[in-house]
């Protein structure tokens, strides 16, 4: 039987992006050359809420790029013998901030930082993720994070967005 419980809800989850912009604006002294890339599929919709909150506190609009990193991940069979092609991301000389939902093991940031290298070099890179749930396999550790949440492997975090999956919140789902 699964259990499931909630950890965050719509509200908990706008704060978390407030916070997060607020820290991102911070760090950044301003968005000045700064580009959001949100990462396929969730890491979009949260890229361009943070987007919509950094366009809300300075009344400036930030460019939000997508990223699939499926084809540079080193996890996954994916064909070898065509060469990947660069994502098109304007990137060159600008502060990237990598948007993902969950960070996990880091392979999927890993993949995603092999795409950006690929499209050309960033001036900076940093990320930011709304839940980070640790047992990372690499060493890769976000600069924004929406919410600490310790999990053991067997745990699941389901993130949903209205835009997405027609609501917002944040599961734990765990096999009792």
């Amino acid at each position: 039987m699964q259990e499931v419980t909630q950890i965050m809800d719509d509200a908990a989850m706008r704060r978390s992006m407030t916070r997060m912009a607020h820290e991102i604006l911070e760090r950044n002294k301003g968005l000045d050359n700064i580009v959001l890339v949100g990462i396929l599929t969730r890491g979009v919709a949260l890229a361009e809420r943070i987007a919509a909150k950094l366009e809300e506190i300075e009344g400036q609009q930030v460019e939000t790029l997508t990223l699939d990193a499926t084809p540079f991940r080193d996890d996954r069979v994916v064909d070898k013998t065509t060469p990947t092609e660069a994502p098109n991301l304007a990137v060159v000389d600008r502060k990237v901030i990598l948007v993902d939902d969950v960070l996990y093991t880091g392979r999927t940031v890993r993949a995603a930082l092999d795409a950006i290298m690929q499209a050309g070099r960033a001036e900076a890179v940093q990320l930011a993720t709304l839940v980070d749930r640790g047992h990372r396999e690499l060493p890769i550790r976000p600069d924004f994070i929406g919410k600490n949440v310790p999990t053991s492997r067997s745990e699941q975090v389901i993130v949903k967005f209205r835009e997405v999956d027609g609501e917002d919140g944040v599961w734990i789902a765990s096999n009792k």
